[in-house]
């Protein structure tokens, strides 16, 4: 069976580039192409199965952040890879956290497309490697900052993630240089901020977070 692919550029020479290129395989057929997100998605509806969107950026009416969100909300099985000019932190984990299974740079060559579609059709998830490093990092920024949100001090955090690490109050004390029972009394003060109960609730937390 055929990998139905849509294209959403708002570049008509890029959308009929890649139009011809996919439709030489005879694993890829391609069931569309649009000039921004709505477009993609009301083609979606018309068309009734889609496995593939190779989503454009920066569209107008609609980008593509924005259109792989209302997609992922609704077509649940549809798979959306990024194919963008634009090498931006902000764009590629706000797609990544919609629901985006890939990540390319325009400037790849046109088999490396090809092996994406496949490799994401397959339920892998495929970031391009100049970015790859950069989502990492993102990630972990990101889960400072819902974490900081909370209030806690560098101390407090340094204990929560230890405790996420199966540390007991005697080795976190010698770890961080604070006493055995100011540490109990840090742990006391994490759980009235977090309204949780016990150790094992803060590592859960830690850890989903």
């Amino acid at each position: 069976m055929s990998i139905r692919v849509l294209i959403a550029d708002d570049e008509e020479l890029i959308t009929n580039s890649l139009k011809i290129i996919l439709q030489l395989e005879d694993d890829i057929e391609v069931v569309g192409v649009c000039s921004n997100g709505d477009e993609a998605y009301r083609r979606i509806v018309e068309v009734g199965n889609v496995d593939i969107v190779l989503m454009d950026i920066r569209m107008p009416i609609c980008d593509g952040v924005l259109a792989t969100k209302k997609i992922m909300e609704t077509f649940s099985q549809t798979k959306v890879i990024i194919l963008t000019t634009f090498n931006d932190d902000e764009y590629i984990f706000e797609a990544l956290k919609n629901g985006a299974k890939g990540y390319l740079l325009k400037s790849v060559k046109p088999d490396k497309i090809i092996e994406a579609i496949r490799v994401v059709q397959g339920g892998n998830l495929l970031v391009h490697s100049e970015v790859a490093s950069r989502v990492s990092n993102m990630l972990k920024k990101d889960r400072a900052k819902k974490m900081s949100s909370y209030g806690f001090t560098e101390v407090e955090l340094e204990i929560i993630k230890l405790i996420s690490d199966g540390y007991t109050n005697k080795e976190i004390s010698e770890k961080v240089f604070l006493s055995e029972g100011t540490i109990k009394n840090k742990i006391t003060e994490i759980l009235s901020k977090l309204n949780l109960r016990d150790r094992t609730q803060i590592a859960i937390f830690y850890l989903k977070n």
